[in-house]
């Protein structure tokens, strides 16, 4: 994506359109650009789609937990003088978008998640120790989508770069621990956002019987599949993708 990044009292982040707030929420290993069919789609239609960058590999050690993300969120909103927002999460985005929403219901109309984790994630894990063989971390980029091609080299070097860079694999991993212990299986079924559930039913790494998990804790939510695709549908399918959300979005008067 080849917008300038904005700068507004220290957060950065990526705006088009006007109307009804979107945030998208991008994953730990994924950048603004995953969403670049999203963002072009709905920043035309009457949505104003907004992506702020996250803070996943600066803030301090200690602070570096799915709530400290979710509470920055709350700072961004805050700073943007938001309300009522839809939020769009994939992977770590869609965890920081429900506990969000489990934190300040009040602020978010709708919850949109896709390969979410919050319920199971099955991570690189025990790939970290082999973290210096491209290869590898080219194998296992390709995992993660349905179609192996969708791991472009610009992919695969990005996350080489990361999990080589000592800072952010400490950071990585960190972030990895958080999520499983910020399990939230008990506070699902209290929360009564319209949500989208939308999933890829080849995904590896958060599996379809999570989505369906989260469909049964969640009250107001509703499950879509996308086939032939993995952990990330919004960069697989785009077109699809965008037309469940847009289907979701009327149906829920969003």
């Amino acid at each position: 994506m080849t917008q300038q990044l904005l700068e507004k009292d220290g957060f950065r982040y990526i705006e088009k359109g006007t109307g009804q707030p979107i945030i998208i929420l991008h994953g730990l290993m994924g950048g603004l650009s995953n969403f670049k069919g999203v963002y072009t789609y709905f920043s035309e239609k009457n949505y104003r789609v907004i992506i702020p960058e996250l803070p996943v590999y600066d803030l301090p050690l200690l602070k570096t937990t799915v709530k400290d993300f979710a509470l920055h969120l709350d700072k961004f909103i805050q700073c943007m003088d938001l309300d009522q927002v839809v939020l769009l999460g994939n992977s770590l985005g869609g965890h920081i978008g429900l506990l969000y929403t489990k934190l300040f219901p009040s602020k978010v109309k709708g919850l949109i998640i896709t390969g979410s984790s919050g319920l199971y994630e099955n991570a690189m894990g025990d790939g970290y120790p082999k973290r210096g063989d491209y290869n590898y971390i080219k194998t296992k980029s390709e995992e993660v989508f349905y179609d192996p091609n969708v791991a472009t080299k610009e992919i695969v070097d990005d996350v080489y770069a990361t999990v080589n860079d000592r800072n952010k694999l400490i950071k990585t991993l960190a972030i990895a621990k958080s999520a499983i212990r910020h399990n939230m299986a008990k506070d699902l079924p209290n929360m009564k956002t319209p949500t989208a559930i939308i999933w890829g039913a080849q995904d590896c790494v958060t599996p379809p019987n999570v989505a369906e998990e989260f469909n049964k804790l969640l009250p107001q939510s509703t499950l879509y599949w996308i086939d032939k695709c993995g952990h990330a549908p919004m960069m697989e399918h785009p077109d699809r993708f965008n037309e469940i959300t847009e289907e979701w979005l009327h149906a829920n008067n969003l």
